[in-house]
């Protein structure tokens, strides 16, 4: 009873049952021997990964180009003073012989897409090529437009790989990082499968890390071992985090707020539909538009007609993961153009995008979202210099669980400007320093915890210094 608290519900394949064990049986200590060997395993090869990248020698990159100035000069907004001081931590970094493994830490909206497309460009112009990962079609999406028109006036060849692309564009796309003729590729998982190989990879750049397990980055590091990687996010993952906090990841932190920016205003209830035509129909008065958003697929076509019953004017549409590429795309930009009025959605939308006419946000079921996706979420609205107000719902009556009802007063109690640090900082006394097979699985710390974890990597390091082989 003493380790109760590590108990944690089952998530396995779809369609297929876990195998049952009674305790105290051999084939049950056979399970744990093998689950314990292949945590040590992985555990090991993350270790000597970031052990090599400490030692060894990686490309360092020229200094500043005429275009680079003039690219940066073209930003329609002035930069704030903690933008310009990660944009040259990220050039130091990049300049010098050791492989740059830096987390950028900001609000959204606070400006790390631009800090990243400028360390982008800065590695094109040194011949290398672009890698960036981002964990949904539609942030991809955003991203590709991004910067399309911020590099439109310079030779760079950029592509997205995602399931918006047809098989024959696919197959062209990743022809043309084989020959070094796509200077940026910016895509989903599907940049991580095998027939994805780079003829001059220098820069690898992660967004919204906490949606990604190591499992997968590392998988991209080990394309180039020696490969510099950039990862942003607003709300560190606890492992990352505690990382950083340790000195084996470098971090910069943004932390100035964009000029006019107003909190977002939180509030936590229990699910109630005059609340909910209230905020829709105070957004359509100012021609604003509204998310709304589900934890699941099901029960999201008969919310959005709820919707439609509560708000007649109101026009509402739905959105999800599992639609036809062709539909959802279709949809979502119906919402950024201003067609749709209310956007009843899975967490597809948490990741980046950006809508600056919607204003208003509802959750369901909030109380099934971690911090780090709540905030997400909320920082989907506020993004402009207008009042903003979200909300996050858990059914009437509801005996919300402790981790829970945490999670949800520190929402609600962290809506000054830059909250994200002071919510990874939160999430990480909730639930530790978290685990080394990413954001789903666990197991690390339980099997070696985190201090011996960074004993082994010191002392590996020190291994490698030495010659020693590990």
């Amino acid at each position: 009873m003493a380790d109760m608290g590590l108990v944690q519900k089952y998530i396995g394949f779809e369609g297929r049952p876990p195998k049952l064990y009674k305790l105290g049986t051999k084939a049950w200590e056979m399970a744990k021997a093998r689950a314990r060997k292949g945590i040590y395993s992985l555990a090991l090869e993350y270790i000597e990964i970031q052990a090599k990248r400490e030692t060894l020698k990686g490309y360092a990159f020229s200094k500043d180009t005429e275009w680079q100035a003039e690219l940066e000069k073209s930003f329609p907004f002035k930069d704030t003073p903690a933008q310009a001081r990660t944009t040259q931590e990220i050039k130091r970094d990049m300049e010098s012989p050791k492989p740059m493994d830096r987390l950028v830490c900001g609000d959204v909206g606070y400006g790390k897409t631009e800090v990243a497309l400028r360390a982008a460009f800065k590695a094109v112009m040194d011949n290398k090529q672009v890698a960036m990962l981002v964990p949904t079609t539609i942030l991809a999406e955003q991203h590709y437009s991004t910067f399309k028109e911020r590099m439109k006036k310079y030779p760079v060849n950029i592509e997205m790989l995602s399931r918006f692309r047809s098989g024959a564009e696919q197959d062209a796309i990743i022809d043309g990082i084989k020959d070094g003729s796509v200077d940026i590729i910016i895509g989903t998982h599907r940049l991580l499968s095998h027939d994805v190989a780079f003829r001059e990879l220098g820069l690898v750049i992660i967004d919204e890390e906490q949606r990604f397990g190591v499992k997968h980055k590392e998988r991209l590091k080990r394309m180039r071992l020696l490969v510099d990687v950039l990862t942003l996010t607003a709300t560190p993952i606890p492992r990352t985090l505690y990382m950083s906090l340790m000195g084996i990841k470098d971090m910069s932190v943004i932390d100035t707020p964009p000029e006019d920016r107003i909190p977002v205003a939180t509030r936590v209830a229990e699910l109630d539909e005059r609340i909910i035509k209230e905020g829709i129909t105070r957004e359509l008065k100012r021609d604003g538009q509204v998310f709304f958003v589900n934890n699941r697929i099901q029960g999201l076509n008969k919310l959005a007609e709820r919707l439609r019953e509560i708000v007649p004017k109101a026009k509402v549409e739905e959105a999800h993961g599992q639609m036809p590429a062709h539909e959802l795309e279709n949809i979502m930009v119906g919402f950024i153009k201003g067609r749709i009025d209310v956007l009843v959605s899975t967490a597809i939308v948490q990741s980046g995008i950006d809508i600056p006419n919607a204003n208003t946000i509802f959750v369901n079921r909030a109380d099934m979202f971690g911090l780090a996706d709540l905030y997400q979420l909320r920082g989907r609205v506020g993004r402009y210099i207008v009042q903003a107000y979200s909300y996050f719902f858990y059914p009437k009556g509801w005996q919300l669980p402790k981790d829970a009802e945490a999670r949800l007063k520190a929402i609600e109690e962290h809506t000054e400007l830059g909250s994200g640090f002071k919510i990874a900082m939160e999430d990480l006394e909730l639930r530790g320093a978290g685990n080394l097979l990413g954001t789903e699985q666990h197991g690390f710390i339980q099997a070696i915890g985190f201090d011996l974890y960074c004993r082994l990597l010191r002392s590996t390091i020190a291994g490698l210094r030495k010659g020693l082989p590990i």
